[in-house]
């Protein structure tokens, strides 16, 4: 059982896939150089993003996380920031595994 519960609405479940994907696409290819660069603005604003747009989709869980990478890109405590992309990556990929279930 998944420990998140998926949006009623059902314009946004059906759009959940696509927003899902595209997250994923973003941290596999956009976090990667953000890190590297130690850009402190651009991963808050990385962060602010995931934030807004998930508490958009009804998925607070993922914001929160968001929050959390907003904070530590704040502090820029790099060592805790580079564990928080696989972290949120698995997250979307429950989501898109329970959407997946649910037909």
């Amino acid at each position: 059982m998944a420990d998140f519960q998926l949006p009623d609405d059902p314009v946004v479940r059906e759009l959940l896939p696509e927003f899902i994907d595209d997250w994923i696409r973003q941290l596999d290819e956009d976090f990667p150089s953000i890190f590297a660069a130690k850009d402190a603005a651009a991963m808050r604003r990385f962060g602010h993003t995931i934030k807004g747009s998930c508490f958009q989709f009804g998925l607070p869980h993922i914001a929160e996380l968001g929050i959390r990478l907003m904070h530590l890109a704040e502090e820029q405590q790099w060592e805790q920031i580079e564990p928080m992309r696989d972290q949120i990556r698995e997250e979307f990929v429950k989501v898109k595994e329970a959407l997946g279930s649910q037909g």
